[in-house]
């Protein structure tokens, strides 16, 4: 098994930069891992273009090298690639796929008489059905490691390496001044269960990959 950056994400804002506003377009770290034959990308945030370009970069291969992908919440500026990756097996754990479930069918109720907003809706929830429920060793040398409070359902990935604990933390752990400062982000589903989340990102990992920065030692282990 072998990963490595992709992509590294940002905030639109950033509250820990005293920042106001949208400066600039959010987009998510994306990873890929290894394993065997298999070719996982998380989190794919980019335009397909330019996710291509990375991908050649980091790795020498392209889009159509990716085998499976994996979001760890089903945030819009997290799948921005997927329309270039049906040839590939989408994962997303269950407690997320329900969630996001249950929030598009609460919208459908309200925008009852809104035709463009229901079409939109309903593409969302076709959208989560082309999604499998992963297995809790995802693919050899991967393991789910549940996160819920940024979203209901966030899910990150532990890669328990030879000689460091990796976890890709989604947006629980968003950059490297909200691990320093032990912050979350305030637009969480749940705050707390996000702060114990956050908490549990820290006691396990040696190496972090936040949701919206390059790749951080966790400071308690460094």
């Amino acid at each position: 098994m072998d990963w490595r950056i992709v992509s590294i994400g940002t905030l639109a804002s950033n509250p820990l930069w005293n920042e106001s506003g949208t400066p600039r377009t959010g987009h998510a770290t994306t990873t890929i891992v290894k394993s065997g034959d298999a070719f996982m990308l998380i989190d794919p945030s980019l335009p397909a273009q330019m996710l291509h370009a990375k991908l050649s970069e980091r790795w020498g291969i392209g889009l159509n090298s990716i085998t499976h992908v994996f979001l760890t919440s089903f945030d819009p500026d997290r799948r921005r690639t997927l329309n270039e990756l049906g040839h590939a097996t989408w994962f997303m754990h269950e407690p997320e796929i329900d969630s996001a479930l249950h929030a598009i069918s609460d919208e459908l109720h309200r925008a009852e008489g809104d035709t463009s907003l229901s079409a939109l809706l309903e593409q969302h929830k076709d959208l989560l059905s082309t999604f499998e429920i992963p297995d809790d060793n995802v693919i050899p040398g991967v393991d789910l490691f549940p996160l819920p409070g940024y979203t209901p359902g966030s899910c990150g990935l532990l890669l328990p390496t030879p000689k460091r604990t990796v976890l890709i933390c989604g947006d629980t752990v968003a950059t490297s001044e909200h691990l320093a400062k032990a912050s979350v982000l305030s637009n969480c589903a749940n705050i707390e269960m996000a702060q114990e989340s956050f908490k549990e990102c820290v006691e396990i990992a040696d190496v972090l990959v936040p949701g919206r920065d390059n790749v951080v030692l966790n400071p308690l282990r460094s």
